[in-house]
């Protein structure tokens, strides 16, 4: 009985022990996480679409090529770059900085497109 008594209280403080250890839950029943933001550009027939984003902090954007043609995403003052994108390849850059990006493809410079990262809740002049 001595015996049996030990391995219970072993396995209630081994159980305690797992508990104290676990990650904190939500009402939603699962751990919490912070939830990731993204946004998508797509490049088809020589266009950035859409050629202007308003995205918060923290937003990733994904440019992903639906062309034939190779292109790239090139940042007007070198602040970030892609290798050349082929169909179906796709690049991503995540804005922490509010501010505006200018970028193109550097490939077919023509192509033009800009990323503006604002506060939620802000509307943009431009």
């Amino acid at each position: 009985m001595l015996r049996t008594r030990a391995v219970l209280l072993g396995g209630a403080a081994l159980s305690a022990m797992l508990c104290a250890a676990a990650p904190a839950v939500i009402s939603g029943g699962g751990p919490a996480l912070a939830a990731a933001k993204a946004a998508s550009v797509k490049i088809d027939n020589f266009n950035f679409t859409p050629p202007t984003l308003v995205v918060e902090p923290g937003t990733t954007v994904t440019w992903t090529n639906a062309d034939d043609s190779p292109h790239s995403v090139r940042e007007m003052d070198g602040r970030f770059k892609s290798a050349a994108l082929d169909t179906d390849d796709s690049f991503s850059q995540t804005f922490s900085a509010p501010g505006q990006y200018q970028y193109f493809c550097s490939i077919h410079p023509r192509m033009v497109g800009k990323i503006i990262v604002q506060p939620a809740g802000k509307t943009s002049s431009n």
